[in-house]
Order: C-alpha cells, then structure tokens, then sequence
C-alpha cells in the first residue's frame, strides 16, 4: 500500500516563531527583550521586603503620567517621566501599582512568610502586589543626567541645583481598578518610597473585554463566548444577523482562594485582584464550518468591536485542523518586570494568529499551565487581553495544568505549591470547557474525524477514581466510523528525555493510564509540561511497538493498519523558558527533539484520493505507465494523519509526521486507471 498519496490525512506540524517579543505587537520602545528576566526574578519577593525610609529625598521630585489625568482607555501605552531627581541612582525604579488604595507603609505583620516567593527572611513591603516595574536607568540618558533643569541659580545667575529626568513607557490595559505609579529607590531589595503620580482611572471600569469561544459539544451548532466586565448586570451576545444571548454572570471572591497555616497563598493575600465579573452566553443556531459576526456587552457599559469567528466542523465530516501547544503563559509589551514571564509566548501568539488569518484553523488546544499567574490574579486580565487575537476568531480550548491547580489541601494529586492558591478556580471561571461538572475538568469533543479525551494530570487518576472511569468509558464509547482517529490530551507526559528536578515524569501515573491508551488504541498523545517538543515511536512501558518509514518526502509516516501502540508528542514550547535536551539522548523511544518556541499544527482529512505508482518498464528511455493503483473514492478511502511541530521564530517546520490506516467504516478495493 502506497503511503504519499493525498487524501485523509491528519498532518502535525511544529512550528517556531518571532524569538522577540517586541514582535506582537511593536509597541515603544524597541529593546524588550525578556530571556533575562524569564520565570523567577527578585522582583517576585519585592513584596516581602521591609520598607525603609528614603533618606532626603528631592523636594523637587515629580511624576507626570502621558495621560494628563484625564481617564484611561481599555489599552494603552503611557509614558512616565520622573523629573526633580538630584542624584539618579542605578537602583532607581517605576512600579504600577493597582489598585491605589494599596499601603506602601502600613502592611500589618505577618507571622509566617509566603514559601513560593522565594524569600524567607523579610515581611511584606505592600499589601497589594506591584503589577510590573522598570528601572529609571533604561532611559539611557538618566544616569548621565542627559535630560536636566535648574532648579535654583544663586547671585551670579549660576545653577547651584540642577535636577535630572527620565522617562520609561508602561503598557496598560484596563483590569478596572484605579493605577498609580510609585518612585522607589533603594532596589528590589532595600526599597524605599521617593513619589506618588497620585490615582489614573480608567475611562469604563465596566468595559466588555477579552472575549473568548470555546466549544460546547460535537455537534458544531452552538459557540460559548466568555468576557470580563466590571458590571455584574446581565449582558448580551450579538450575532448571526439579529440573533442574542444573554450571559450568566459569576465571580470569585479571595475566600475562594486556598491557602494552608504551613503555606499562605498570594491569591488570599498580596496578589489578590478583584476580577470583576465572568460573563458567559452560548451562541445556539449556528452552521458546522461558517463565519459568524457577533459583538457583546450592553447599552449601559458599552459594546466590543465587532469580530468574526468560525465554527468548527461536525463530527464525523471530512476535515479538521487544530494547532496544538502548552505551557504559555505571558510576557509584557513593554519592558517591565513582572512575577513571571514567560519569554516566548508572545512570539507564538503572532505565529498562530496568522495561521488563524488564513482560515485553516478550526481550533486551538492549550494544554495546560494557562498564565502563570501563580495566585497573582491581575496577570490573569494580561494574559486573555493577550490571546485575544486566537481565542476570539476561533474556539480556545483547554486542559487544567499544575499552575492552575496544584496547592496545599486542595486536594490535588500533587502538594506544590504552583498555582499560588488559585486551586482550578480561576482558571474554571475563565474557560468553561464542556467539562463534567465543577472541579472535574475532563471532557471529550470531536471535530471532524477526530475524538480528543482531554484528562487533567493534576485530579485523581488512578484505577478507581472517577475520573479514570469516565476515560475508560469515554474510549470505549468511541464511535471509530464516525471518528476514526482518536487523540488524548493531558499536561504532564509520560515519557520525557529532559532530566528535570524534579522528575518530569510520575511513574504511578504511567502504570494507571498508559494500559488505557494501549486497550482503547488511541492513536496519538499530546502533553505539555516540560518545556520544548519531543516525539516518540509508538511506544508502551517504553519499548517501541513499532517504528515509523519514511515515505517519498522524506516524511516519518506512522502505518496504523496494524495497531501497536499511540505515539507521543510534548508540544510544552509554547512560552515558558525553554527546557534543553541532554547532550547526549540514549532513549531509543525519542525520535524527534526541538527545544525552541512553537507549536503542533494537525491537519485531518477525508478526501478522494489517488496513489499512483511510478515504474520503469526499461532502462534505455526510462518509459513509466502507472499501474494499477489503490483508489479510493468519497465513500471508500485511506485515512491520513499529518502534524507538522513549527518554529515561531522562523515559522519553519522543524518535525513533520503522519498516520496511514484504511477507514474502519469503509472498505478499499483496487480500481484500474
């Protein structure tokens, strides 16, 4: 049987992207980049800090904000100068701070130190977190003093006090409670407070934001749309040419948040933030396939701009195309410091907005460890306004990760402290994927030819739990005509070359859901987790099962008429600081390894298809006829399978593969040309 014919195909890609984040979008000024600042930084613990008192300050300090006072839009990049300074200091720096009520003086003490800060020794220095921070020496003409002004001349008309300025650039968007920028000195280590620039609101606290679809089941004809508001008050969805839907409305509150007397959170403490209110409505009435224009909001708080999305196809229909990745997170668009960045992610959010724009996207899948937001809930409000150019054309779905999840007496599987006490209830808030029921965020959908069984790694998995009941029921319940390719998506992997600490790999896991996979013949496996892009032979208990052949291109193709065992993918580049690869990799199971930002593009067909085979009847004028050839036509066909693993910095494709096997459903048989 030929295996380069075109026809059903389901085609994974890895792709990179703009190594830069001064890529998406090109905001002032040019130099942000963020490798340096990437994960942890000190600025995490500038919270914890004692405040001291600044020794003589300048009595001619001033802080004037682009703005002019007047309120701020939804977006915006504002310019901050600080002028009046007498002796600008390397450890001079700006922070946003919102909202403006915080204390920068009076926090009360706390007996016990928040562990997943990093810093043991120091009580709080405000009570609410800064949201980002620069140092006054990235305008390079501060410590120079290149930008000056006389203060005070004395008799002879001389200037006896001069003072120096310097301006940065912050980008804000609207999370809707009031800002203020603060000058300190002192460093993040020894800091003290200098100047206030005194409140900035914004223009509509109550604005619709950062819409974002998912799908609701397999039928293709009903959208759930998600926003944010600072309005509790019931709004509308409005598309399709004159239809509506009204949302539901919820929040979350700090008493949500978990903590424990051994591990105080941020998200009950310094990094909580009102997320105002989720609102969700479902879209119902609509055509597997088709755009749609839709806006939300309301009269009383305003609309959105108008956007189009479109719907997937149907279960069971001819073609399906989805870009897959994890471990995303965000960086900011400006030059700032924050709890966590993560450098990659936006260079991979341009990449797939542009595969979205050309309209060969039906979905995308984020499979865990959503915007690190760690229990600093404002992060949460950067991170959707973020992702708002995929998740408003297309359905943004998702799995739960170790940093939406995990906490101290949440009931998680594993005791760490990585979602900074969100313990799953923001991120469920923010997506509401057609999950079993509130804190059981397993579910299955299908698209095309397609069933995805999407796990969470972070709830009870094992033989007797609830959740490893409903995954074997749900493979068993698999219709294999309708959907012939099945693909089970969790965060963390089961197999990994990386050596990380600690293990990336929980072997107890392995042993309780790999014998799933293996009985149900999944095809393929997606996880996350460990930070770069590997695949596997079709592998189980680590021996590979069978080994791809690589067809005319040169392409990996994967010969599913005879099942061995699913093949793995970790597609965990998506923006988090890259994990490498040890020099030297003895795993023979390991068959492709990139550590470099990008994401898995997939791409499943059914489709006439033609495999024609060339041969040589002599060697004087190399005369070739095609031979009878494997037909197949609409209603009996091959089946293909196609995933491409793609740079963002260069969009090249770094790993391509495929899947051949006969449609279940239908029978092949030869037909003469």
């Amino acid at each position: 049987m030929g295996l380069s014919g075109s026809g059903a195909v389901a085609s994974i890609v890895f792709l990179g992207l703009c190594a830069t984040v001064s890529c998406w979008p090109a905001p002032p000024p040019p130099e942000m980049l963020h490798e340096s600042f990437a994960g942890k930084s000190e600025f995490r613990t500038v919270n914890r800090r004692r405040l001291s008192s600044c020794s003589n300050p300048s009595p001619y300090l001033s802080i004037n904000v682009s703005s002019g006072g007047a309120p701020l839009p939804d977006e915006a990049f504002l310019t901050v100068t600080v002028a009046g300074v007498l002796r600008p200091d390397a450890d001079d720096w700006v922070a946003m701070i919102t909202p403006c009520s915080s204390s920068v003086s009076g926090c009360p003490l706390s007996g016990v130190n928040y562990v997943q800060t990093g810093d043991l020794a120091h009580l709080p220095l405000l009570c609410h977190y800064p949201v980002k921070a620069q140092y006054m020496k990235r305008d390079p003409g501060y410590l120079g003093c290149k930008t000056a002004a006389c203060q005070k001349r004395d008799a002879s008309g001389a200037c006896s006090v001069r003072t120096c300025a310097a301006t940065v650039t912050f980008h804000v968007i609207n999370f809707r409670t009031d800002v203020e920028f603060v000058l300190f000195s002192g460093g993040f280590r020894t800091p003290c407070v200098l100047k206030r620039s005194g409140a900035l609101r914004f223009a509509n606290p109550a604005s619709p934001l950062y819409g974002h679809l998912s799908s609701t089941d397999s039928t293709a004809t009903s959208m759930r749309l998600t926003w944010v508001s600072g309005d509790g008050r019931p709004q509308q969805v409005q598309y399709g040419g004159g239809k509506s839907a009204t949302s539901q409305v919820a929040t979350f509150t700090r008493n949500d948040m978990c903590s424990s007397p051994l591990l105080p959170s941020p998200a009950k403490d310094f990094g909580w933030h009102d997320p105002g209110y989720i609102h969700t409505a479902v879209m119902t009435g609509l055509q597997p396939s088709q755009s749609y224009t839709y806006r939300y909001g309301s009269d009383s708080v305003g609309w959105s701009d108008t956007n189009t999305f479109r719907m997937p196809p149907a279960a069971g229909s001819d073609e399906t195309s989805f870009v897959i990745y994890g471990d995303m997170g965000k960086a900011p668009l400006d030059p700032s410091v924050e709890h966590y960045i993560q450098p990659g992610s936006i260079s991979v959010v341009k990449a797939v907005a542009k595969e979205i724009q050309t309209g060969k996207v039906n979905s995308v899948f984020h499979i865990g460890d959503i915007s690190y937001a760690t229990g600093f809930l404002v992060e949460w409000d950067f991170f959707l306004n973020l992702i708002a150019p995929l998740a408003s054309r297309v359905p943004y779905m998702t799995a739960i990760g170790n940093h939406e999840r995990d906490y101290a007496e949440s009931g998680s599987v594993y005791v760490t402290p990585d979602s900074g006490g969100e313990c799953g209830v923001a991120y469920e808030s923010y997506f509401r994927m057609p999950a079993v029921s509130k804190d059981k965020p397993w579910y299955s959908i299908e698209q095309g030819s397609v069933h995805f069984v999407v796990m969470s790694t972070e709830h009870k998995w094992s033989e007797m739990s609830e959740q490893y009941k409903w995954m074997n029921q749900d493979l068993s319940s698999v219709n294999r005509s309708r959907t012939p390719w099945v693909i089970f998506i969790g965060h963390r992997p089961m197999y990994s070359s990386h050596v990380g600490i600690p293990v990336n790999v929980d072997l107890a896991f392995v042993a309780s859901v790999e014998p799933l996979l293996l009985k149900h013949q999944v095809d393929l496996v997606f996880f996350g987790h460990v930070h770069n892009y590997e695949r596997t032979c079709a592998i189980y208990k680590n021996i590979c099962k069978g080994k791809p052949k690589k067809d005319e291109s040169g392409i990996d193709t994967y010969d599913n008429s005879k099942y061995t065992a699913p093949v793995h993918a970790t597609v965990g580049a998506g923006g988090f600081s890259l994990d490498k690869f040890p020099r030297i990799v003895l795993n023979k199971w390991s068959l492709s390894r990139v550590s470099e930002f990008g994401y898995a593009r997939v791409h499943a067909t059914r489709g006439d298809m033609l495999v024609q085979i060339d041969v040589a009847l002599d060697n004087e004028n190399s005369r070739k006829f095609r031979k009878n050839a494997i037909w197949a036509s609409p209603s009996e066909q091959l089946l293909l399978y196609f995933l491409q693993f793609v740079s963002s910095s260069t969009m090249e494709v770094l790993d391509q593969f495929r899947f051949v096997k006969p449609d279940p459903a239908r029978r092949l048989r030869n037909k003469p040309v």
